[in-house]
């Protein structure tokens, strides 16, 4: 009896992981059938960060001093790995109202009357608002391609700097995610998921070099996680401009590792935070 129990005991854990696991991939199809039906969804996904690209490159390229270059090709390549960055942190609101309206609806309730893991469902919501950022992300580097942004790296370093910029989606999706448990209504989701992301993408390097700015705002930026990953993307892009000097600060010169750690810290904070926030509102 006691080996048995010994056995029980060693793979309740493994059982535990498989089921949860299980449960999230069925919430993620689920949340991925739904948003298939709703395709206008992709669509003003798009536009923004479509329109972000053509002002910027168009309207403020050529201008706007990026190392010691103001060419409207250095700044174009300077720009893209800020407007990705932007997209995928900006698909915070989207995943905050849809959890609001799960909510809102009931239909959380009815999954809490499921023998299922209880963070399946945001795990399941965020993994399938990763993979509509990921073909975002497809649709806007193709359209960055045909304005002239170029890589020049190696095909894995380029995957690798869109994978931190996915890494940095999914970790915002889970503040998302505790802010759409922390409202009523989905409106008010999408505009507490948008107002804080503003000054935080705004205060970075992501449409300027963060050198040019007063110092207060500099050192703000510089320690931004949102910088970090840009500043990542665009070293495995291969789009640092001529003579860009990069801070001394810890974040501007180690950017891969400072993007996983603030990403990895990021998800970890707030998907405990989430879960802990779900099982109270739903108790």
């Amino acid at each position: 009896m006691s080996a048995v129990t010994d056995t029980v005991r060693v793979a309740a854990p493994g059982n535990a992981i498989s089921r949860s696991f299980r449960d999230s991939m069925v919430v993620a199809k689920r949340n991925l059938i739904r948003m298939s039906r709703i395709p206008e969804m992709l669509i003003f996904g798009l536009i923004q960060p479509i329109m972000f690209v053509v002002l910027f490159t168009y309207v403020f390229g050529g201008s706007i001093q990026v190392g010691s270059s103001t060419s409207t090709q250095a700044y174009r390549e300077f720009l893209m790995a800020g407007i990705f960055a932007q997209t995928v942190t900006f698909a915070t609101a989207g995943a905050g109202a849809g959890i609001a309206d799960d909510m809102h609806k009931g239909l959380i309730d009815r999954f809490r009357s499921l023998p299922m893991a209880r963070g399946a469902v945001l795990t399941g919501r965020t993994l399938a608002d990763l993979v509509q950022t990921a073909l975002t992300l497809v649709v806007l580097a193709v359209v960055a391609l045909i304005v002239g942004w170029r890589t020049h790296e190696n095909l894995g370093k380029v995957l690798a700097g869109f994978g931190l910029l996915l890494l940095l989606g999914y970790a915002f999706s889970w503040i998302g995610a505790l802010i759409g448990l922390s409202v009523r209504t989905p409106e008010a989701a999408t505009s507490g998921g948008l107002i804080w992301l503003f000054p935080l993408t705004f205060i970075s390097n992501a449409f300027v070099d963060a050198n040019q700015m007063p110092a207060f705002l500099r050192h703000i930026a510089e320690w931004n996680p949102f910088s970090a990953t840009v500043q990542a993307a665009r070293e495995l892009f291969g789009n640092l401009p001529p003579g860009f000097q990069a801070s001394d600060a810890w974040p501007m010169q180690h950017p891969v590792w400072a993007s996983l750690i603030w990403s990895v810290v990021i998800i970890l904070a707030f998907r405990t935070l989430a879960v802990r926030k779900y099982r109270s509102a739903t108790a």
